[in-house]
C-alpha cells in the first residue's frame, strides 16, 4: 500500500512516498481505509527526532485520520465493516501514523463519525478538539458565566477553544492579527477580539475584564507570566500547551497571593477510556460545522 514515512529524522526531506507493507491487525483492532489526515505541530516534532519513541522503521507519521472500516479484530464489538470512523494519538508512544491508504487502530482509540459529518471535518477536529476540552474542563474546570481569554482564536486549538468555553456558557475574550482573522473569530462566536498589531493585549483585557479572566489559555511559545497572572481573577486558572524549550520568569508572589493554578498537559498522554471516550462525542463537531455556538 502506498503511504508517507520517513527511516531516520530530519527535516522534511526525509519523509518519502511509496509502497510499504500492509498494517497486520490484532484481535482488539479495527482495519481503517483512510480517507482524511490532518498534519499537526506534533508531527513535525516527531519527524525531526524532537520526540522520540521506540517504533521500528518506514515511520508513518500522523496523529489524525477518518475513513472506513474495512476489517475488525475477533473481540472488535463496537465497530464492523462499513463504519465510518475517527481516531487520533496515533504515531505517538511507539503507534504506527496516519499518513497510509490503511491503518490499523486499537478500537479503544477510534470513534464513530456522526452523522452529517464529512470525513475532512472528522480528522480535522480529532486533535485539536480533544486537546480544548481537555484542557477547559478536566484541567481548568471551566464553568458557566465564567471568563475566558484564549491566544490566537483562529487557530486550530484556539479556535475549538473559543467554540467550546462559548457553548459552555463563558464569555470570550480572543486575539487576532489581522480583521479578516478578527471577522472569523466573531464568526466562530467569541464576545470580544483583540487586534494585537494596533492595541495592546493587556491594556484591552484590564478593559474587557476589569476583575480578570477566569481561565487564561496561552498558546504562544513564550508565555509573559508576569501580564498573564496580572490578567487573572482570583483562583483563575492559567493553560499552556506550547514552549517545549521556554523558561520565563515566573512571579511566585502574586501568582500564590491570587490563588491561581497552571495546568500543562499533552493529550497524547491521556488514557483512551478516561481522556479520549467521554468527550469524543458529535458535541465537538457540532460546534465545529454549526457556526456560532448558542448559550442555552
Amino acid at each position: 500500500m502506498k503511504a508517507a514515512f520517513f527511516n531516520e529524522t530530519g527535516g522534511p526531506e526525509v519523509i518519502q512516498v511509496g509502497s510499504i507493507a500492509e498494517p497486520v491487525i490484532g484481535e482488539k483492532d479495527i482495519l481503517i481505509g483512510t480517507r482524511a489526515v490532518t498534519v499537526n505541530p506534533i508531527d513535525t516534532y516527531v519527524r525531526s527526532g524532537l520526540i522520540s519513541f521506540d517504533v521500528a522503521a518506514p515511520i508513518v507519521p500522523g496523529c489524525d485520520a477518518a475513513g472506513v472500516v474495512e476489517a475488525v479484530g475477533a473481540q472488535v464489538d463496537s465497530f464492523k465493516p462499513g463504519d465510518r470512523v475517527w481516531c487520533t494519538n496515533q504515531g505517538l508512544l511507539g503507534r504506527q501514523g496516519t499518513f497510509a491508504e490503511r491503518i490499523g487502530v486499537p478500537q479503544k482509540w477510534c470513534h464513530h463519525i456522526p452523522d452529517g459529518v464529512s470525513f475532512e471535518t472528522a480528522a480535522a477536529n480529532a486533535l485539536v478538539g480533544i486537546t480544548a476540552h481537555l484542557g477547559l474542563f478536566r484541567e481548568a474546570q471551566l464553568e458557566p458565566a465564567e471568563t475566558v481569554f484564549v491566544v490566537g482564536g483562529t487557530g486550530g486549538v484556539g479556535s475549538m477553544v473559543l467554540q467550546m468555553a462559548r457553548a459552555a456558557g463563558a464569555t470570550v475574550i480572543t486575539t487576532a492579527r489581522d480583521p479578516a482573522r478578527a471577522a472569523k473569530a466573531v464568526e466562530l462566536g467569541a464576545d470580544h477580539v483583540i487586534d494585537y498589531s494596533s492595541v495592546d493585549i493587556h491594556q484591552q483585557i484590564k478593559s474587557l475584564a476589569p476583575k480578570g479572566v477566569n481561565v487564561y489559555w496561552e498558546t504562544r511559545r513564550m508565555p509573559d507570566f508576569d501580564q498573564a497572572i496580572e490578567a487573572l481573577a482570583p483562583k483563575g486558572r492559567m493553560v499552556i500547551m506550547a514552549g517545549r524549550d521556554s523558561r520565563p520568569e515566573f512571579p511566585v508572589g502574586p501568582f500564590y497571593v491570587k490563588e491561581c493554578s497552571l495546568h500543562g498537559f499533552v493529550m497524547f498522554k491521556a488514557t483512551a477510556i478516561a481522556g479520549k471516550k467521554r468527550i469524543a462525542r458529535p458535541a465537538i463537531f457540532r460546534i465545529a460545522t454549526g457556526g456560532a455556538p448558542s448559550r442555552n
